[in-house]
């Protein structure tokens, strides 16, 4: 069983940047690949990115590619989304998640646990 905390999350102007964080439970992190989420308000959650078990391996929507950075550092249990350039469109409840499938996978359905997310606000 794995644990998720997301944290981080804001009010940026446009052109902003922001890091979440996601503490995980447990001492097996090193043994789950780990995704970002998003979901604004009336849509479906969508992918973000992807990192590895190791790290090694990363995956970007097109979205947020060139502006968001996933990473994380397993000494610490902790998984991060490095966001820059921010556009209102980013706006959503971001949300971490946590699977043992690999490589990264990109769709909601094969991430088994999920924290509680944090709200990000961009404003124009």
């Amino acid at each position: 069983q794995v644990q998720l905390v997301e944290s981080g999350g804001g009010l940026v102007q446009a052109g902003g940047s922001l890091r979440l964080s996601c503490a995980a439970s447990g001492r097996t992190f090193s043994a789950y690949t780990m995704g970002w989420f998003r979901q604004a308000p009336g849509k479906e959650r969508e992918f973000v990115g992807g990192i590895s078990m190791s790290g090694g391996s990363t995956a970007h929507a097109d979205s947020v590619k060139g502006r968001f950075t996933i990473s994380r550092d397993n000494a610490e249990n902790t998984v991060y989304l490095q966001m820059n350039s921010l556009k209102p469109e980013d706006t959503a409840v971001y949300y971490c998640a946590a699977t043992r499938r690999f490589p990264v996978p990109t769709t909601t359905g094969e991430y088994v646990y999920w924290g509680r997310g944090t709200q990000v606000t961009v404003s124009s």
